[in-house]
């Protein structure tokens, strides 16, 4: 499954706040880490809270793109179904 999401870094926690959508209607999971955007530590802070989110290893959860943006697409591998139901269970932000 693709995720597309909204990362706020240097945030005070580590956290996935819901979903939103972006000023052209996409819809995006909104998340924030602690860690500086410096030198792929956001993301990879993104990554482990993605891992823990999801119930699935570091290794199933990869950025595919926006390395360098607030907005990636990171794909997450595992149950459709399952991940699907978290995602599901996610505040809608306005």
């Amino acid at each position: 499954m693709t995720v597309a999401v909204r990362l706020t870094p240097k945030a005070s926690r580590n956290a996935m706040d819901g979903v939103a959508a972006l000023s052209d209607g996409r819809p995006v999971a909104v998340a924030r880490v602690t860690t500086p955007p410096a030198d792929g530590a956001a993301n990879k802070a993104l990554s482990l809270l993605l891992a823990k989110t999801f119930k699935v290893p570091k290794s199933a959860v990869s950025i595919v793109s926006g390395h360098t943006s607030r907005l990636k697409q990171v794909r997450i591998e595992g149950d459709p179904d399952a991940l699907s139901e978290i995602i599901a269970a996610w505040p809608v932000l306005s």
